[in-house]
């Protein structure tokens, strides 16, 4: 089984910077895209960013463009997302995700990291 462990989140004031790291567990992380999504409470989770198995595609959310860099180290089977500019719409639980070798669509996801940004 595909296991993600997220960390990083935290509390940070509006402005303020966090980065998140993931540490995979799986034979096929430089085969796998690898993403982040987010769910604040009440709100279904939405796509964060997402980068392809070399790093040579990344994605983000028009809400976070800009803001939000994502990176890998496939050497390390790790996955980092760093948040510049936050803000309080960026409270949420964040997950790190990664689609199947060679799949398109996210289907596995970790336990989830807490970042607040308070009003």
């Amino acid at each position: 089984q595909v296991r993600l462990v997220e960390s990083g989140g935290g509390l940070a004031q509006a402005g303020g910077s966090l980065r998140l790291s993931c540490a995979a567990s799986t034979r096929a992380f430089s085969r796998q895209t690898m993403g982040w999504l987010r769910q604040a409470p009440g709100k279904e989770r939405e796509f964060v960013a997402s980068i392809s198995w070399n790093g040579g595609t990344t994605r983000y959310a028009d809400s976070v463009k800009a803001r939000f860099t994502i990176s890998r180290d496939n050497a390390k089977s790790t996955v980092a997302l760093q948040m510049n500019s936050l803000k309080p719409e960026d409270t949420a639980v964040y997950y790190c995700a990664a689609t199947p070798e060679f799949g398109v669509a996210f289907a596995y996801w970790g336990q989830g990291t807490q970042v607040t940004v308070p009003s």
